[in-house]
């Protein structure tokens, strides 16, 4: 793996600082990959010697597991963002915050809701992230990815199965390499107004000053989560260092040392609580990441 161009390894490698829940997980080796051919070398070095591999983006929706003994990869040189009249291809490893910045100085207008999305364009496509009724798929022409084989493919929205924070993608086997975007034109002064407005909405209902994944669960059709869970009285409820959010029950925050198992413990917690009351199933936003 070490003779391999355009890859960075680092091994024994504590995941805390890649993963927004600040949780303590640890890998065998994390390897940074420069470019599309790297990564391609790498997934056919891994595959060859049989060793277990994860792509990881921001790690902002996701709660990881203790130890991963494989090889945890990161896009972060597929961070580039292409703008041409209104066309916009962007890297998988490009953070949403970045692209809609650089959309918005173009005078291009239809991605200020992903302003404060804490992920990759690569991880934001496969779950369909959103904000304020919006999501990746408004925008959103084609995506390059990598197939089974090792094949660069490049895929036309309509050819993916997408719906409410879920695409196909990953069931298929496929790694995101670049997504395209149709932008309206727009104008900059108002599109700041926007992210204005946003910035100032979210800062005032959510926890940023903990570490977090953001919403926990999916809002029930014609309810919200977090009305469900304050509700049922679990505003504030903890269990180890895993707490639900005093500022916005739908917001597990770790209030310094949680575990995975704490986190998970407390999202049972809640659907037992909420389907007791409520009879409704929430559905989990955020993945598990079982490495067992």
């Amino acid at each position: 793996m070490e003779n391999i161009k355009d890859i960075s390894i680092i091994k024994d490698v504590n995941l805390k600082n890649y993963n927004t829940y600040k949780i303590e997980a640890k890998c065998d080796y994390l390897v940074d990959v420069l470019s599309i051919q790297g990564l391609m070398d790498l997934l056919a070095y891994l595959k060859n010697n049989n060793i277990s591999y994860m792509i990881l983006g921001n790690g902002s929706n996701v709660i990881l597991d203790n130890y991963f003994k494989g090889v945890i990869i990161k896009l972060s040189g597929l961070n580039y963002v292409n703008i041409s009249k209104n066309i916009v291809s962007v890297g998988a490893g490009a953070m949403m915050g970045s692209l809609a910045i650089n959309t918005i100085n173009e005078n291009l207008t239809g991605l200020e809701w992903a302003i404060n999305i804490p992920g990759t364009i690569g991880g934001s496509v496969v779950n369909n992230a959103g904000a304020y009724n919006s999501e990746m798929f408004d925008n959103l022409v084609s995506i390059k990815v990598l197939n089974k084989n090792l094949e660069v493919e490049e895929i036309l929205k309509e050819n993916i199965v997408y719906s409410y924070r879920h695409t196909n993608i990953k069931d298929l086997g496929f790694i995101v390499l670049e997504a395209t975007f149709l932008l309206d034109d727009g104008d900059v002064e108002y599109s700041k107004e926007i992210i204005k407005d946003r910035c100032e909405r979210r800062k005032s209902s959510q926890p940023l000053d903990m570490p977090s994944a953001g919403s926990v669960f999916r809002n029930p059709e014609g309810d919200f989560a977090g009305r469900l869970i304050e509700a049922v009285g679990l505003k504030g409820k903890k269990v180890g260092g895993a707490e639900v959010s005093n500022k916005h029950a739908n917001f597990i925050v770790n209030t310094g040392n949680a575990t995975s198992n704490d986190i998970k413990n407390l999202i049972k917690l809640i659907k037992d609580e909420v389907k007791k009351e409520f009879k409704i199933d929430l559905v989990l936003e955020q993945e598990i990441i079982d490495w067992k």
